[in-house]
């Protein structure tokens, strides 16, 4: 198997919080995302932050463009590796 990610970059916490319970149903995953904040250059204010949601995807089974559908419901966009 390979160590594939994918990484969903979305706009505040509120809108990560609700996209990985939402992931879950939507793509019936095996393990919760991983929910990362990722402050801005040079910024500690939480306002600042984008927050990423990290998948495992070892079996490759999620299409990269279903989640970049996905992440742009919620204002934001799926990283390319």
């Amino acid at each position: 198997m390979s160590d594939v990610r994918h990484v969903l970059v979305l706009p505040d916490r509120d809108a990560a919080e609700e996209a990985a319970e939402a992931l879950g149903e939507r793509f019936g995953l095996d393990e919760e995302p991983q929910l990362v904040r990722d402050a801005l250059a040079g910024e500690d204010d939480a306002e600042d932050a984008q927050w990423l949601l990290v998948l495992r995807d070892e079996g490759e089974r999620l299409d990269p463009a279903g989640l970049d559908e996905f992440a742009r419901e919620w204002d934001g966009w799926r990283e390319e590796p």
